[in-house]
């Protein structure tokens, strides 16, 4: 591993490589604040990807390209004299050392839980943060918003007092989500079918955010568990696939049936 001069070496390198591009390269030059966003989140699911995959050469690759943004988020910031790097890690240290009184301060704590809870509750105080308890979620994927909002009001306190009740709260939501698209089927008339799936919809938003509740009570990231079920899913479904390239098929002339053989193979093999 490389000493603290060196890191500190390879960052100013970085810092100088940036300004270089920025005046001497047509593209980088046309880059903005809002050109750059959609790139950004890009590189953070493609780091999310690296992750999953536990590739480490990928996660260091995927890590230089969001410090690559970073960088350039800064570099854009000193042009037009709003904030340099300096002051984006100055910042973030300020940050830490703010919500770390357990290490910088006299604050005791006894686990991760209070740590977290001490988070949430520093972050609604501090100047320039959070306003309210679940500000910060809105731009969030729609699966991590609805833990992240979840998890930050269980960090003042608004949580099941025993964890085993949220079963009670997703039976009871999944009857009303049946209930509902029972009611469209039954409807007898097209006004009636409609309000009635508006009605559904509504509850099945209900339901999805008592599974994600249930997951997050159980300490399972419900992201990442339906990340690994859509790669799971999509193993055995191109494996399924290729068997039906390779006999001259089409998956279109293929039975229910026939389709089942293959994703079972599938499941046999590990896949």
């Amino acid at each position: 591993m490389h000493s603290r001069q060196e890191k500190m070496e390879a960052f100013g390198r970085l810092l100088d490589i940036m300004e270089q591009v920025r005046t001497g390269c047509p593209w980088d030059r046309k880059q903005t604040f809002e050109s750059l966003r959609p790139q950004t989140v890009e590189e953070v699911y493609e780091l999310g990807t690296a992750i999953m995959d536990g590739n480490r050469t990928e996660i260091c690759k995927e890590l230089g390209d969001i410090m690559l943004h970073v960088v350039f988020y800064s570099q854009l910031g000193q042009e037009e004299e709003k904030f340099d790097a300096a002051d984006v890690c100055n910042a973030i240290c300020d940050k830490l050392i703010y919500r770390h009184p357990h290490i910088f301060g006299e604050v005791k704590v006894e686990d991760a839980d209070q740590v977290l809870t001490n988070w949430e509750m520093l972050k609604t105080k501090e100047k320039g943060g959070n306003k309210t308890v679940l500000e910060g979620t809105r731009g969030l994927p729609t699966l991590l918003k609805a833990y992240r909002m979840q998890d930050k009001a269980r960090g003042v306190g608004f949580d099941w007092e025993k964890r085993e009740d949220v079963w009670d709260k997703v039976q009871e939501e999944l009857g009303e989500f049946r209930a509902e698209l029972e009611a469209a089927a039954a409807a007898t008339d097209e006004a009636g079918k409609k309000a009635a799936m508006e009605r559904a919809e509504g509850e099945c938003g209900d339901y999805l955010f008592s599974v994600i509740n249930a997951a997050r009570l159980y300490k399972i990231n419900p992201d990442n568990a339906l990340e690994r079920t859509c790669e799971k899913f999509r193993r055995r479904f191109t494996y399924l696939e290729e068997n039906t390239i390779r006999q001259g098929r089409d998956l279109h002339e293929m039975s229910l049936e026939e389709m089942d053989a293959y994703w079972n193979e599938a499941k046999k093999l590990g896949l």
